[in-house]
């Protein structure tokens, strides 16, 4: 499964989704994580909606996206293109969610989180 991760540095989830200019897309799996591209979000549109709907279009290849912060007219699109948004504290590791996504798909797995996982199965399969 692809995860994109609000971040400015890669080491920290620290971006509101609107705002943010940069996401990490990690391919991950039960045992490892592997980045597979840095996106640039910085071309973006002054109008609310065309702004939601580029920066969506930037993570389209996600199916989960990490953010300290998102709005409720945002969540509902996000949620609309298919990727499931999961607010964190601002600061929070990005290994420290890896690990923690690994430890679930490898413990007790959520459920929203296993139809994610397979999903992401079916699209490398």
């Amino acid at each position: 499964m692809r995860i994109a991760f609000a971040s400015s540095t890669g080491e920290k989830i620290d971006q509101h989704f609107g705002w943010s200019k940069t996401f990490h897309l990690y391919e991950v799996d039960k045992e490892s994580a592997t980045l597979l591209k840095v996106i640039e979000s910085s071309d973006e549109p002054e109008e609310e909606v065309a702004k939601l709907n580029y920066k969506i279009g930037t993570i389209e290849e996600a199916d989960i996206l990490y953010c300290t912060q998102i709005g409720p007219k945002a969540s509902k699109m996000v949620q609309a293109a298919g990727i499931h948004p999961v607010q964190v504290k601002e600061g929070e590791a990005l290994q420290g969610a890896i690990d923690q996504i690994h430890e679930m798909l490898n413990t007790q797995p959520p459920l929203w989180l296993l139809r994610i996982f397979h999903k992401g199965a079916q699209r490398s399969a």
